[in-house]
């Protein structure tokens, strides 16, 4: 069988592209590389046709096209998701994308020297993401040949100095041992010496790989035997930094520096069945009057967007959004009382605004009891200003009803440049 894939990784600094051709049993690798910082879009083209052009090999011989999505650099990645649906658009190909942090691994894994892969359980992925953070994800490498590699934790943003003790909370469940140990790895190990010291016990230093576009294309190629493909309107980069700096007015209001990282790997994930019994329980400890499992499981059916926080495999918070023609109706939102005060509410706040964002909205709005003042006053903290009320909307002790205070938060609509 002939297959002829293009790979593209612009996560980091580096312009990397690589083209792999499989014939018969025969596996090539071309690739070439480009370290000039800020170049990736003036760059890539040019060697993607000088590269094919070497390998012997036109676009339309192409099967598939792999981009490392990231995290990294913002540009490079827009410019590497950008570059893959171009082509695969224009040949009719489907696109394999691929988690830069996950090229790491397999890269360390396998030396890329001619060295046997280390025996291992776990690499621990540490890259460079300025501004004393790092982007960190961690992932097992597969039993057998072929099988995929496992995600151990996704990739998440995190301050240098939260590492520690993320790793001692994360990593209790994985069998590392001084005998049997986890691997850390990325170019953080550079930057920030003191990460090789984590816990030396169960976690040794492997090296500062970073991605490249070999290494891409040898997981896209094992990704396209399984049939793992997307259609290039799907792609998009994998961006786990919001933003990289406050604005103005949120610096009038209060705020300074950068936006804190997510505390010791906080993910969020779509509300699923197997989710419910814990939100429900959330809900009833923090509700007089709480939603039921089915009122969830409702919520779900009926295309509802739910998602839960979760930290170390529990689910610590929820929320439910309705959206609608012109606004994100907010219908719940509840944090483990255990998590309080730790930015998680923040974080489902947040979340739930680029939702709605990604819908082309740019209004939320929420009921919230007028009894309830620490509520009102979060949400005035975080932007949403009461705006309406609704007579005898939530139920109360004794057969009565309570008014709710009706909030929304607005926000300018991006307008695309012309």
């Amino acid at each position: 069988m002939t297959l002829h894939l293009l790979a593209v990784e612009t996560s980091s600094t580096i312009s990397d592209i690589a083209v792999l051709s499989r014939v018969g049993g025969t596996v090539n690798l071309y690739s070439a590389s480009d370290d000039e910082p800020g170049r990736h879009a003036e760059h890539l083209l040019p060697m993607v046709d000088h590269l094919l052009a070497s390998a012997g090999i036109s676009r339309r011989d192409l099967d598939a096209i792999a981009f490392g999505q990231g995290p990294g650099g913002f540009t490079g990645l827009r410019v590497a998701c950008a570059v893959a649906q171009g082509i695969a658009f224009g040949l009719g190909l489907p696109v394999i994308p691929v988690a830069s942090l996950l090229a790491v691994a397999v890269r360390a894994h396998h030396g890329m020297d001619g060295h046997e892969p280390h025996q291992t359980t776990c690499y621990l992925v540490v890259q460079d993401a300025r501004m004393g953070e790092a982007y960190l994800a961690a992932y097992q490498p597969p039993l057998e040949a072929g099988q995929a590699w496992c995600t151990l934790q996704s990739p998440i943003l995190i301050d240098i100095r939260q590492i520690q003790t993320w790793f001692e909370h994360r990593a209790a469940g994985w069998g590392l041992t001084q005998a049997t140990p986890g691997y850390i790895v990325g170019d953080a190990l550079d930057a920030f010496p003191m990460l090789a010291n984590i816990n030396s016990r169960r976690l040794q230093t492997a090296g500062s790989w970073r991605a490249d576009a070999s290494t891409v294309a040898h997981i896209a190629l094992a990704a396209w035997q399984r049939g793992e493909t997307i259609a290039p309107e799907n792609a998009a980069p994998l961006y786990v930094r919001d933003k990289v700096a406050y604005t103005t007015s949120e610096r009038q209001h209060g705020a300074g520096g950068n936006p804190r990282a997510p505390v010791y790997g906080t993910t969020i994930l779509p509300m699923s069945d197997e989710h419910l019994d814990a939100v429900a329980a959330i809900e009833a400890r923090v509700q007089s009057f709480p939603w039921s499992r089915r009122s969830f499981a409702d919520g779900l059916a009926a295309g509802y967007s739910g998602w839960v926080s979760c930290q170390d495999g529990r689910v610590t918070g929820f929320y439910m959004t309705m959206m609608a023609p012109d606004v994100a109706h907010l219908l719940v939102i509840a944090v483990d009382p255990d998590h309080h005060g730790k930015g998680m509410g923040k974080q489902l706040l947040d979340h739930c605004q680029a939702q709605a964002q990604a819908e082309g909205l740019n209004t939320i709005v929420l009921e919230v009891r007028f009894s309830n003042h620490a509520a009102i006053g979060f949400y005035r903290h975080q932007g949403f200003e009461p705006f309406s009320m609704r007579k005898g909307y939530y139920p109360a002790p004794d057969g009565e009803r309570e008014d709710a205070c009706v909030m929304k938060k607005t926000w300018p609509i991006k307008k695309a440049l012309s």
